[in-house]
């Protein structure tokens, strides 16, 4: 059994892609649990929006994976998770503004801002794989390619947070303010730039 398992996650993109995403769902609750208790034991305005923004993203997920086998629902689907994505973009402004002043509490030491680090690095080298396999054998399915947005999505807020924790760990937080404004304004619209292709190019097709 376990060998027919890794012959269809490396022969079955779709399989591949859900098998990922349920892993990355169970990984993103702890994200918001863990920032949604500092959220209310510390009174942190940063972990409070950090966590909405990780619910949403749960729930994104979620409505894919409970919905992707039945192609019916598929259209529907997307247009729900959609709207939380859209909804996600705008939670995200709170915790890139915060983040540009940096207002940012640090709250881990050095073995979970490690874990932080790799886990940031895992995410962008399988969501930029996943990301750019847009094969031409692709069945089609619209939620893959919302999986695959979301998952470049995730991986550049990682980035972003990853970024500014290790400048206001390391000090120099008032010198690195013109390229934290910088790099936060880039990634978010880069953010955008995602959702939006995602929105014209699949509302273009069910259409």
């Amino acid at each position: 059994m376990g060998n027919s398992f890794i012959e269809k996650y490396r022969t079955d993109y779709e399989f591949k892609t859900f098998s990922g995403a349920w892993l990355s769902l169970g990984i993103t609750v702890l994200f918001a649990v863990y920032n949604g208790y500092l959220g209310i034991a510390q009174g942190s305005l940063w972990h409070g929006s950090i966590a909405i923004y990780y619910i949403l993203l749960t729930l994104i997920r979620g409505i894919i994976l409970i919905s992707e086998r039945k192609s019916r629902v598929r259209l529907r689907t997307f247009r729900v998770s959609s709207a939380f994505l859209l909804l996600l973009n705008i939670a995200l402004i709170c915790p890139i503004a915060l983040m540009v002043m940096f207002e940012k509490p640090v709250t881990m030491g050095k073995i979970p801002a490690i874990a932080m680090a790799a886990y940031t690095t895992y995410k962008i080298i399988m969501a930029s794989v996943n990301f750019g396999s847009k094969k031409k054998r692709s069945s089609g399915n619209i939620l893959i390619s919302e999986l695959r947005a979301i998952s470049l999505i995730d991986a550049i807020v990682s980035v972003l947070s990853l970024q500014n924790t290790l400048i206001m760990v390391n000090g120099g937080a008032e010198s690195m303010l013109t390229l934290s404004a910088i790099t936060s304004g880039a990634m978010y619209a880069l953010v955008l730039v995602i959702t939006i292709r995602l929105l014209m190019t699949k509302i273009s097709r069910a259409g």
